[in-house]
């Protein structure tokens, strides 16, 4: 399945209701699985970013479905990197 790492930030909204965030971690969790999708990682970050997240989806749009969700909550603001494994990695430069 593919691989996404989520860089998230908490909102306004977010950051006052800090206190929230590990129940609206497992809503995220459900979300995913809803999705078809799983959180296979997740970090608190200190840095440019508030969080990181790893996940596997189906594909493309069941990701976009469920962050999608997760964004109308209106706690955190997320930047999507698309990652490829080791073996993918190899597979593409292999190609050229």
């Amino acid at each position: 399945m593919p691989t996404y790492i989520t860089l998230a930030d908490w909102t306004g909204e977010g950051i006052a209701h800090a206190t929230e965030s590990p129940h609206r971690l497992q809503q995220a969790r459900e979300v995913f699985s809803a999705h078809g999708g799983e959180m296979t990682e997740f970090y608190m970050t200190m840095g440019e970013h508030d969080m990181v997240v790893v996940s596997t989806f189906p594909d493309d749009e069941s990701y976009a479905k469920a962050m999608l969700k997760i964004a109308g909550g209106g706690s955190v603001r997320s930047e999507t990197l698309k990652a490829f494994t080791e073996d993918e990695y190899r597979d593409i430069c292999e190609a050229l």
